[in-house]
């Protein structure tokens, strides 16, 4: 089933016969492929690590239209893998370098730009004029919106994820096969699954997945071959293994097994219990978040210098300390807290002992992490092996928010 259908009006110019040449010989492209190609509009959500490979793909392909939605501004931390931007893109918006580049790739190519994050309100707006969608965000909220719109308006999604060394592809939204939610039809608990930036991620990684949904979008553009419909693909990168595994539909998924006209967008920061994005109202420091204290990192510097004394626990794993870390801070990975907490709930004290006796009871403890998620998970745990969450305290931020505010000579990584 292609996803394009192309009128009288889409021909190709001397120089696009000329730059598509090695497609045109091809049969399963020829004159009337490009053509399609030129006639498809497909949107990128994101133009991070698997929007930069796509989009430089379909552009390169001779895709008329790319859509690119991202808020984000280019960071060194973000060069490792994110390809399409470059040093002398630090600190502009993500979607200007995307565009600078692809316009670069191919003047063929027309780029629109979308400079804010998706969300509930707008997500139909701007998924509407287009053929099919690109998933390359990292985050839970924005991929079931990002489902949830697509199946609403009729557009296929072709779905990408990576982590550390793994990554998965697969198409969703097709009338013979499932939804994303049909595979997931609840997030994971808030802090079971890390992200990218706390977790971490092989810098080739998302160029492998990147090129997949390329691979898959052209497919369906064409509509040749056998997309990934009602399989998802498994990508070991450490095994150099694929494995594809079926995904049926679920007849009473409650987004693509009710009518498109009954879909809501709900909110779904609240649904994953966590930020879609930095923006995110969900995510604005305040004196308690959920019923957490939290404290800004210039409220704990100044704590510190009056109070040298103070608990700073670092719950980040080993390889991160030797990355950067304050001085004299108490250093117990999240873990084996995660562990300690369940051999408390399940009676095996002396073994928690050897984690939890090196956390005092009787005062006060600002836990750390990279950016407050993996701490703020920590003071769960602690909570749930005993701890009293008065004395307990989030820092706001993490170590990326002390490096930016407090001490820029300290490495963001």
């Amino acid at each position: 089933m292609p996803a394009v259908e192309v009128d009288s009006h889409t021909q190709l110019s001397h120089e696009e016969i000329r730059r598509y040449s090695r497609h045109l010989i091809m049969p399963e492209v020829g004159i009337e492929g490009q053509r399609k190609l030129k006639a498809a509009k497909v949107l990128l959500i994101g133009t991070g690590g698997l929007g930069s490979p796509t989009g430089l793909y379909l552009a390169a392909a001779g895709v008329g239209t790319l859509g690119v939605v991202d808020y984000d501004v280019v960071d060194e931390s973000n060069l490792h893998r994110q390809v399409i931007h470059g040093q002398s893109s630090l600190g502009i918006p993500k979607i200007d370098s995307a565009e600078r580049r692809l316009k670069d790739l191919n003047p063929y190519v027309e780029i629109v730009k979308y400079n804010v994050p998706l969300t509930s309100a707008n997500a139909l707006e701007i998924l509407e004029p287009y053929d099919l969608v690109i998933d390359g965000t990292d985050n839970f909220p924005t991929r079931y919106l990002v489902n949830d719109a697509a199946v609403k308006l009729g557009k296929l999604n072709v779905y990408g994820s990576i982590f550390r060394f793994e990554g998965q592809v697969a198409v969703f939204g097709h009338p013979d096969g499932p939804c994303y939610r049909c595979m997931f039809p609840e997030p994971p608990p808030p802090g079971l699954v890390p992200s990218c930036a706390e977790g971490g991620v092989l810098g080739i990684l998302p160029g492998t997945v990147g090129t997949m949904q390329a691979t898959e979008a052209i497919k369906l553009i064409l509509g040749i071959g056998e997309p990934l419909v009602g399989r998802m693909l498994l990508y070991d990168a450490l095994e150099m293994s694929f494995t594809k595994i079926k995904v049926r539909k679920n007849p009473n998924c409650p987004v693509c097994g009710i009518p498109h006209e009954q879909i809501e967008l709900i909110d779904y920061e609240q649904f994953c219990g966590m930020p879609a994005h930095d923006r995110s109202s969900f995510a604005t420091p305040t004196e308690t978040v959920d019923g957490m204290r939290v404290i800004s990192v210039r409220q704990l510097k100044a704590r510190l210098d009056k109070e040298p004394n103070l608990v700073v626990l670092d719950v980040r794993d080993p390889h991160e300390w030797a990355i950067a870390a304050l001085d004299n801070t108490l250093r117990i990975p999240k873990g084996d807290i995660q562990a300690a907490k369940d051999a408390v709930l399940q009676g095996r004290a002396q073994e928690a002992d050897t984690v939890l006796a090196q956390i005092p009871h009787d005062c006060e403890i600002a836990l750390l992490c990279r950016s407050g998620k993996r701490s703020a998970d920590s003071i769960g745990l602690l909570i749930e092996a005993g701890y009293d969450a008065s004395r307990l305290v989030n820092v706001d931020g993490g170590l990326l928010a002390w490096a930016r505010e407090v001490d820029p000579s300290l490495p963001s990584y």
